[in-house]
């Protein structure tokens, strides 16, 4: 689990069939092989890694559901460790499954913060609320607007400074992963296919049987 509070940027070194070699500092502090790290919110697996750079492997269906198919060499990245037991929850709660990419339409500068709007397919925006929690390339942001067809959310500097996002431009796809407990709470309240089937175990047949 991860809470989408950035640690540090990292930079594509190296791209192969099904792996990516991440440049990095801050979180190989304490790595381990098969540590999760996730890289633009997507959960990952370290499967190997030296003193300045860690890998990982990246199966058909990730890069069919985030943008990490169209990396490139020098490609900085969004880094974050799973989060520690005992550590602050100062984000929220992020999965690091990431549901589709969206696409950045506008980015627009308002005083000392930049409105950044995302398209997306309506599906998700049934699990997206103004002023609740979405992960963008695994930074976690509060909504600030819906729109019929995507949201907006607003950049400090900070947040500017730490992530990649104000370095994305109109039409760049970004990862998107939607409220979990939304998403949970979806499933419970849809009703069941087709009621369970009716045991043939009754009195009647114990009785028969010796019981």
């Amino acid at each position: 689990m991860f809470t989408g509070i950035i640690e540090e940027i990292g930079c594509l070194m190296e791209s192969r069939q099904g792996s990516l070699r991440i440049r990095a500092k801050k979180v190989l502090e304490d790595v381990h092989l098969g540590d999760s790290i996730a890289v633009n919110g997507v959960c990952l697996t370290v499967t190997g890694f030296d003193a300045a750079s860690f890998s990982v492997d990246v199966m058909a269906e990730t890069l069919r559901r985030s943008n990490l198919g169209g990396l490139s060499t020098g490609s900085r990245v969004n880094l974050e460790r799973a989060m520690a037991a005992d550590g602050r929850f100062g984000g929220h709660i992020v999965s690091g499954h990431i549901d589709d990419t969206g696409t950045i339409t506008r980015l627009e500068q308002e005083g000392n913060a930049v409105w950044v709007t995302v398209s997306c397919r309506k599906e998700l925006l049934r699990y997206i609320a103004e002023k609740g929690s979405i992960t963008i390339d695994g930074i976690s942001l509060t909504v600030a607007s819906l729109w019929e067809h995507g949201f907006q959310v607003s950049i400090i500097p900070h947040t500017g400074s730490e992530t990649t996002l104000l370095e994305k431009k109109t039409g760049d796809l970004v990862n998107l992963e939607t409220d979990l407990i939304a998403k949970y709470i979806e499933r419970l309240m849809r009703p069941a296919a087709a009621e369970p089937a009716k045991s043939s175990i009754d009195l009647e047949f114990l009785q028969k049987n010796g019981f």
